[in-house]
Formats: structure tokens, sequence, C-alpha cells
């Protein structure tokens, strides 16, 4: 099956937890469609450039998925329809790349600097 990596953004007033709650619900639709979760992170509440639907922040969470391209398709429309999630983004990928993402990566060298 394909590979893909998609990043959403949801809303600033929801709490850590429901952020992460998202992305369960979400590979649960991939896997009811025959799709399969590989790997996720949540990165965080992080500041945006500029404002989506009047918000300054988001919840930035990433997922890692082998999913045929229908599930992902339903999943999509499911994350457009969510009254929770402000912007959605996937890539096809050949591979996932092993370790965390580049965005985690960061973090950890943050911590180690202090």
């Amino acid at each position: 099956m394909p590979l893909y990596e998609h990043v959403f953004i949801a809303r600033q007033d929801l709490s850590g937890a429901q952020a992460e709650g998202l992305i369960d619900h979400f590979a649960a639709v991939l896997a009811d469609n025959g799709g399969k979760l590989v790997g996720s992170e949540y990165w965080g509440l992080k500041t945006m450039a500029y404002k989506i639907n009047k918000n300054r922040k988001g919840h930035y969470a990433f997922m890692r998925t082998d999913a045929p391209a229908p599930a992902v398709q339903e999943m999509e429309r499911l994350m457009r329809l969510h009254d929770d999630v402000m912007r959605v983004l996937t890539v096809k990928v050949d591979r996932h790349d092993e370790g965390p993402s580049v965005q985690m990566q960061k973090r950890d060298e943050r911590e180690r600097r202090r």
C-alpha cells in the first residue's frame, strides 16, 4: 500500500489531550477503511505565522500512515468537516524515515542545550 504523511492543525482552545485524541479518532477512520497508522507525533501548541479562522496558535499533529488511497481520501474528507481541525496537509512518500521527525529532533536539541 502507499505510504503517506499527514500534518493537521487543531484549534488553540482544545486541551492537549483532546488534540491527541483527534489522532486516535482519525487512526480509527483509517483502520475502518483498510489502512493503518504507522506512527504519530503530537508537536504541541505552536504560534502560526498568520491567523487562521481568527486563531494565532494551533495544536500541530503528525501522522505516518500505510493506507490505500480511498481510506486517505475518506480521512481527509472527515478532517475537513471536523470543527476542531483548521488545516490539513497530506504528502505521499516513498518510505517513512526511522526515528522522530525533524520537528521533534529540534525539541530534543533545545532540551539538551539547557
